[in-house]
C-alpha cells in the first residue's frame, strides 16, 4: 500500500509524496509509469517526482487553515465537537441550546429574544427524545451514570456496558423487563469483560430490583447477546481488597502467589473469587505480620466471615501453610 511522505522543496514549499488526488485508483504516472508523486499545497499541484509531469492542479487542501505551535494552541483553535459516545442515548450527535442566554459576543439577549430562544430550547429537548427507543435509552443511560458513580467505575466499563445494553435492546430483551435490572446486568457483564473486580452483590445493592432479578437478567444476556465473559480471577480482587485494608505491596503480592498456587492445585474451581481473594489476603497478612481480623477482611471483600474462614481452612490444609504463632 502506498504511504505518504512529506518533503520540502528548495523554495521552502511543503510537498507531500502521495498518489494524485484526481486518480485514486491508478498510482502510476501516465508519462513514465512512476509511482512517486509530490503534492504542493502552495501551488495546488500534484507532480511526478520522476519526470516532472503535472498530474493534477487546483487541488483542495482539506487541512485546517490555521497554524498551531503548541498543544494548547491546537486545542483552542480546533473546531471539532466531542467524540461519539455510546453512553449517551443519541451518541452525542444532537445539538444542545445553551441556557446562558448570551450571543456569540457574550452579551445578554433582549427579553423578547430570550422568550424566543426559550421556545426553541423547549422544542429542541422534545425532538431529542421523540421515540420509545430514545426514551428507553435515555432512562437506561441515566441509570448507568448513577450506578457507575456510586461504585466508581472507569469510563471503559461504562462504554462497554452501554454497548451491551444497546445489543440487548436490538434483540428485544428489554421489553417486559425492568430497565434498571437489565442495565445492572450489563454493567456486571462489562466489569467481567474489562476485568474490573466488582461483584454482583455490589452492583445489585444500588438497584431496587434486587440481586435475584439482576442475576436473572445477566444469565439472559449471556444466552442471547454475543458477549465473551472471561472466568473471574481471584487475583483481580486482591488489589482492591488490599487497598481498602491499607496493606503493603509485599502482602498483596504474597496473597497473589497463594491464589496462583491454589489454582495449580485445582482447589479454586467453583469457589467465589472474592472469598478466595479474601482468604488469601488473610493468610498473607498473618505470614507478613500485617494482621487483619477476619471481620475486617470480610467487610472489605463484601463477603461473610464464614466464607473467609472456610476458604482459609481449605488453603491452609491443601497448600500446607504454617502460620507463625503470635
Amino acid at each position: 500500500m502506498y504511504q505518504a511522505e512529506v518533503k520540502t522543496s528548495p523554495k521552502g514549499e511543503k510537498r507531500e509524496n502521495r498518489p494524485p488526488a484526481s486518480d485514486q485508483e491508478s498510482v502510476k504516472c501516465p508519462n513514465c509509469g512512476g509511482t512517486s508523486f509530490a503534492r504542493s499545497f502552495e501551488r495546488g499541484e500534484v507532480t511526478c517526482t520522476n519526470c516532472g509531469l503535472v498530474i493534477s492542479e487546483k487541488i483542495i487542501d482539506r487541512g485546517p487553515e490555521w497554524r498551531a505551535f503548541t498543544s494548547e494552541e491546537r486545542d483552542k483553535r480546533s473546531r471539532v465537537g466531542s467524540p461519539l459516545s455510546p453512553t449517551v442515548h443519541d451518541r452525542g450527535l444532537s445539538t444542545v441550546i445553551d441556557w446562558r442566554d448570551k450571543d456569540a459576543m457574550g452579551r445578554r439577549l433582549e427579553p423578547r429574544k430570550r422568550i424566543e430562544i426559550l421556545r426553541w430550547r423547549k422544542w429542541q429537548i422534545r425532538t431529542r427524545v421523540h421515540s420509545s427507543l430514545d426514551r428507553n435509552l435515555a432512562q437506561a443511560m441515566s441509570e448507568l451514570d448513577r450506578i457507575s458513580s456510586q461504585i466508581g467505575l472507569p469510563k471503559s466499563v461504562k462504554e462497554e456496558a452501554a454497548v451491551i445494553y444497546r445489543k440487548a435492546v436490538e434483540k428485544g430483551l428489554v421489553r417486559g423487563r425492568s430497565i434498571e435490572s437489565v442495565m445492572a446486568a450489563a454493567i456486571y457483564a462489562a466489569c467481567r469483560t474489562q476485568k474490573v473486580p466488582r461483584t454482583l452483590d455490589e452492583i445489585a445493592k444500588y438497584t431496587k430490583a434486587g440481586r435475584k432479578d439482576v442475576a436473572r437478567c445477566y444469565r439472559l444476556l449471556l444466552r442471547e447477546v454475543d458477549v465473551n465473559i472471561p472466568i473471574a480471577d481471584p487475583v483481580d480482587f486482591i488489589t482492591r481488597i488490599g487497598g481498602a485494608l491499607d496493606l503493603s505491596g509485599i502482602t498483596q503480592h504474597k496473597a497473589a502467589e497463594i491464589v496462583r498456587e491454589a489454582k495449580k492445585r485445582g482447589i479454586t474451581a467453583g469457589k467465589d473469587p472474592a472469598g478466595l481473594a479474601a482468604a488469601a489476603i488473610y493468610v498473607a497478612s498473618l505470614l507478613e505480620n500485617e494482621r487483619r481480623t477476619q471481620k475486617e477482611i470480610a467487610q472489605a471483600a463484601q463477603v461473610t466471615e464464614v466464607t473467609v474462614r472456610n476458604r482459609y481452612k481449605e488453603l491452609m490444609k491443601e497448600l500446607g501453610i504454617e502460620v507463625p504463632l503470635q
